[in-house]
């Protein structure tokens, strides 16, 4: 009886110092998760504050840069998650937007120009699809890069802000619809490492 009290105490010993380390990091991991939800729902109040939900799509709009730029963001959102599977799953929603981009309306250069970024940009795109967290990080830098690069012929119908991060890979850009730095490339581990640099119009 005396040894149950004793292995008792040191479980609840245990558990309470396991607890207090758990929530040194529970304020990261909660607004994690409440980034990560926002891809994905409308809060209940109509209050949009998700990227996503920005930029809802009507079914028309299939095809255009603006249906790129949201699978984009959404796959960005995945990462500052650190959710690998999302991440997988999102890269290959954003391969089919890509391939579905409609060029048509540009001139002859600009379609060039498009057809071999789209070419890169899916390239990227398929690896994130198939791809460790790591990986998807490292192919999302060229990722933005590319639909940066589409965006200065597109145009977008939304301010977008360049922001870059000076430790990831020797600096790093990426696309956010936020001044709110929310770093893809650390995740929770250095979550505002950034600055904003551009404002896209």
């Amino acid at each position: 009886m005396k040894n149950l009290k004793v292995t008792t105490a040191i479980l609840v010993i245990a558990f309470i110092g396991f607890t207090a380390m758990s929530c040194k990091d529970g304020k990261k991991e909660v607004s994690n998760d409440e980034m990560h939800s926002e891809m994905n729902h409308d809060n209940s109040d109509g209050h949009h504050d998700g990227e996503e939900n920005e930029m809802a799509m009507s079914d028309d709009q299939n095809g255009s840069s603006e249906n790129i730029l949201k699978d984009y963001f959404n796959l960005k959102d995945a990462l500052v998650a650190d959710d690998e599977s999302k991440g997988k799953e999102l890269g290959a929603i954003l391969v089919e937007s890509l391939d579905n981009l409609d060029v048509s309306k540009y001139t002859d250069d600009q379609k060039s120009e498009l057809n071999d970024i789209i070419v890169d940009a899916t390239e990227h795109a398929e690896h994130i699809s198939e791809s460790p967290m790591e990986h998807q990080r490292e192919h999302f830098k060229i990722l933005s890069k590319d639909v940066t690069d589409m965006v200065a012929i597109t145009g977008t119908e939304n301010t977008l802000y360049e922001q870059f991060c000076p430790m990831y890979d020797k600096g790093s850009a990426w696309l956010s619809m936020s001044k709110d730095v929310k770093n893809p490339y650390y995740g929770s581990k250095m979550l505002t490492c950034g600055k904003v640099q551009k404002e896209i119009n």
